[in-house]
């Protein structure tokens, strides 16, 4: 790599450095995707340079291809259906990384046979990251796949796999032997072809034993590891290719992959091994049944908003699913209108996964300034005159603080319930992912409108602009 070269190799890494810092906030996070993508397509064609003889044709057709999928999978896609998105876009990455593997050690190995062991030709630290870019990558693709497949609820339960645990070491153990044998052991491209396959077949399984027995409620967490694996994957790769670029772009992708499973994990006051090793315990009659619950209606509900100085919404993924992130915006409008203060108050793991909620909320061009996160907004919910609470569960149920054996024990929730009025629009009593009661639907100054969220919310709004 020449001066000129390694000075553009460095503006690439500058673009998703900076990329990644805005991503950290709403307000800046498309500058900062786009940003990644502009270095991105900075490190390919730098790679390709310096490559040196290269078919374009191909690269031109993958091009194309490539973005064909991508454009058709995010433009048909609904922001309710942003995890699953995200899911598949890291199977891809995985079985890129594979991929490129495995073409390298089909160039190696099959296409031009030399005397030696694969490990001979490449190099013993390069032959060493391919077992392990073809590894990651392939336990990374059958994830993601699986767990898109839970997300969508195509794939239902946990069915629980017996010693899980040694089946996993074991399987991992054997695949390793396989992929280091086919390339440091054997001479024979035949035998060595052989190993690889077994490689990927032992990973597809170990990622089996890893997600199925999973909750979806937890799938959020596995996504955001798996996108984690999918830079580890990279990153490997890039050893076994001695690409500075890639190697430096994967680390980035894992690392913030780790620090994302982190918030959520924190966010939830669960351990990753604690979601790896078992979802939620699902509530039953040993939480108790429900008590009295005030049932309200829209009419009613109305009176009490016409009056009230400041109301927070609570978004869920019940909004999204119901697609009311437009009634909910609307509702607002008619608020503020009033002379109301209005604002969006947003838990870390409200939805699927950390940003869903903006996302969602910026679809239907929400203003930045409306949406606060819940360690900005939680000390005002003692000063609120109306909280509405929008198709969410667990991240505003009291039994987090108030019962040390619930399972979300010590998860910190918004304290909606602190609010002077609580209105809690939901379809019915059924819990959340946690599966347990909230005590919040039981509370005094709580009511319960029944009903679909887009429905109720537009109702709301009716009722609010006749009586203006």
């Amino acid at each position: 790599m020449n001066d000129f070269t390694a000075l553009l190799a460095l503006a690439s890494i500058a673009l998703f450095v900076f990329g990644l810092k805005r991503l950290s906030r709403v307000r800046t996070a498309r500058t900062g995707n786009a940003l990644m993508a502009a270095g991105m397509l900075l490190a390919i064609v730098l790679t390709l340079i310096e490559m040196g003889l290269v078919d374009y044709r191909w690269i031109a057709i993958g091009l194309l291809v490539g973005a064909a999928i991508g454009y058709l999978t995010v433009a048909r896609a609904q922001a309710t259906e942003m995890p699953e998105i995200v899911a598949r876009f890291n199977g891809f990455g995985g079985a890129s990384s594979a991929l490129v593997a495995i073409s390298l050690f089909w160039a190696v190995v099959v296409e031009t046979p030399g005397d030696g062991t694969a490990a001979s030709a490449l190099g013993t630290a390069s032959a060493a990251t391919l077992v392990l870019s073809v590894l990651i990558g392939s336990v990374t693709l059958a994830g993601s796949i699986l767990a898109e497949l839970k997300l969508r609820g195509t794939i239902d339960g946990t069915p629980s796999i017996p010693a899980r645990g040694p089946v996993m070491g074991l399987v991992a153990l054997a695949s390793l032997v396989a992929g280091f044998v086919a390339v440091f052991g054997v001479e024979d491209p035949a035998l060595s072809s052989v190993l690889v396959l077994v490689l990927v077949a032992g990973s597809i399984v170990m990622s089996l034993a890893l997600v199925l027995p999973i909750g979806g409620a937890d799938m959020p967490v596995v996504i955001s590891l798996l996108n984690s694996m999918s830079g580890l994957a990279a990153a490997a790769t890039g050893f076994a290719l001695n690409n500075a670029l890639l190697i430096i772009a994967g680390t980035i992708v894992g690392a913030s992959g780790l620090i994302l499973t982190q918030i959520m994990c924190v966010a939830m006051n669960r351990s990753l091994v604690n979601v790896l090793i078992g979802g939620f315990s699902g509530g039953d009659a040993e939480h108790g049944e429900y008590g009295t619950v005030i049932a309200a209606d829209p009419e009613s509900t109305a009176m009490v908003l016409e009056a009230a100085q400041s109301v927070i919404i609570v978004p869920g993924y019940g909004l999204a699913a119901a697609r009311a992130q437009n009634a909910a915006y609307a509702l607002a409008q008619a608020l503020q209108r009033q002379g109301a203060q209005v604002r969006f108050a947003i838990h870390p793991v409200a939805g699927r996964m950390p940003g869903h909620m903006n996302v969602v909320l910026a679809e239907a061009e929400v203003p930045y300034d409306m949406l606060e996160e819940m360690s900005e907004i939680n000390a005002d919910f003692a000063e609120t005159d109306v909280v509405i609470v929008v198709g969410a569960n667990d991240v505003v149920n009291p039994a987090a603080r108030n019962e040390p054996n619930s399972p979300i024990a010590g998860m910190p929730i918004l304290d909606a319930g602190n609010a002077r009025r609580v209105f809690i629009i939901k379809r019915s009593l059924s819990p959340g992912y946690a599966g347990i009661k909230n005590p919040l639907f039981e509370q005094d100054n709580a009511a319960m409108l029944y009903g679909d969220a887009k429905d109720v919310l537009e109702h709301l709004t009716n009722e609010l602009s006749a009586n203006a």
